[in-house]
């Protein structure tokens, strides 16, 4: 049985997808399953150099769009070699451009195709289409939906997704979205590296201010859609009546963006947020594992999120999360009681703050003890690469 994922980028800094990539490949080769990866990236990029599967980086698309002008000759040259072809993501050309080689080769009456699945990474949220911030944007993914993505979705074999939540959204998007069928394969993250000291030194060394002491991670994407401008404006509120709210780090790529600069101006121009919070920029490897295993609670207020790997990396951690309801897996976490959960607005995130500030050093300590145990039984990469095989018939 072999795998191929198409995919726009390899880069970490894009979000979950290739994370998801990455930690699913050497599960499933363990299992006797071997996968393989074709991507739109220079292949001279630092971040494909470590990879222990084989990964066809094709050079750097072209346009908004990720064109790419040897993407569809490589499909049709390479797609019968594979038994399955995993889409991951919508809206760019390599979508299009599996749809497009696979009609051209049944058209060529090639008998021996592959399945082929398409997995949207919450990209048919309706989240999108809705919010007032995305106007522009939600005309034209319905008018692309419309010429383009409709077919690309309707004759794959099937779409699937993360959890039971992402794949209820995406029927309420779109009106004529009709997939052949709907499945849930799960997902999930390898075990975290086990602590050592070198994560905290590494830590330390892009944050040396916080050495010892307590603080709340925000780890992600510095991006509209996470709420970090509704998280400082609650962080502010609370830290103006609650003098024990420990520092907030703000780490993620993004902080170059016209977002991003925003939220530095927010927390450089007040006089308590310029204490308390900040920005060490992406954190990877070590520095990364420190900033978690060290961290009080990881908080996470997004708008949207479709499963939230950083999320299930902190519970791996041993963390409780402090989430809004617009994370998918968010009901998970609610259940075990292994985090809290509000809505994603401002008053939701204080009420987060409030309430966790207002535990028990004994209530944090149970509720990260469960957020480990929901990890290991629900959320490792060891029972969605299980699930995924039951569920393809691999």
């Amino acid at each position: 049985m072999k795998i191929l994922n198409v995919i726009n980028s390899m880069n970490p800094t894009t979000g979950g997808p290739c994370e998801g990539i990455r930690n699913l490949i050497p599960e499933l080769k363990r299992k006797g399953i071997d996968s393989e990866v074709v991507c739109l990236d220079d292949p001279h990029n630092s971040y494909l150099k470590n990879d222990s599967f084989t990964v066809y980086a094709l050079g750097k698309s072209l346009t908004p769009w990720k064109y790419h002008p040897r993407l569809f000759s490589w499909l049709l040259i390479n797609l019968t070699r594979y038994d399955i072809v995993i889409v991951r993501g919508l809206w760019l050309y390599h979508s299009y451009a599996v749809h497009k080689a696979i009609r051209t080769l049944r058209r060529k009456n090639i008998k021996r195709l592959p399945r082929v699945y398409i997995m949207p990474h919450g990209m048919l949220d309706p989240w999108f289409q809705q919010t007032d911030s995305r106007k522009l944007k939600s005309i034209r993914n319905l008018l692309y939906w419309h010429l383009i993505e409709k077919k690309v979705v309707s004759c794959a074999d099937g779409l699937l997704f993360t959890c039971l939540s992402e794949l209820e959204l995406a029927r309420k998007t779109f009106s004529d979205y009709v997939p052949k069928k709907e499945i849930n394969i799960g997902y999930g993250i390898d075990d975290p590296p086990v602590y050592n000291d070198r994560m905290l030194n590494a830590f330390y060394e892009r944050c040396p201010n916080l050495a010892n002491q307590s603080f709340l991670l925000f780890l992600g994407r510095i991006d509209a859609k996470k709420a970090v401008h509704l998280l400082l404006n609650a962080y502010h509120n609370i830290s103006q009546t609650t003098p024990n709210l420990p520092p907030l780090i703000i780490a993620g790529p993004g902080l170059e963006t016209e977002y991003g600069q925003k939220i530095f101006r927010m927390a450089e121009q007040s006089s308590l947020l310029g204490k308390k919070i900040f920005f060490p920029g992406m954190l990877t490897g070590d520095a990364k594992w420190g900033a978690f295993y060290s961290c009080d609670a990881f908080i996470l207020p997004s708008h949207q999120e479709n499963f939230g790997i950083a999320v299930v990396e902190a519970m791996a951690c041993g963390k409780a999360v402090l989430i809004s309801n617009k994370v998918n897996i968010y009901k998970d976490i609610e259940t075990a009681r292994a985090g809290l959960v509000n809505e994603d607005s401002e008053a939701g995130i204080s009420s987060l703050f409030n309430t966790w500030v207002g535990m028990t050093a004994d209530k944090k300590n149970e509720m990260c003890s469960r957020a480990r145990k929901v990890f290991e039984t629900r959320l490792n990469i060891r029972s969605a690469a299980l699930q995924m095989i039951q569920s393809l018939d691999l």
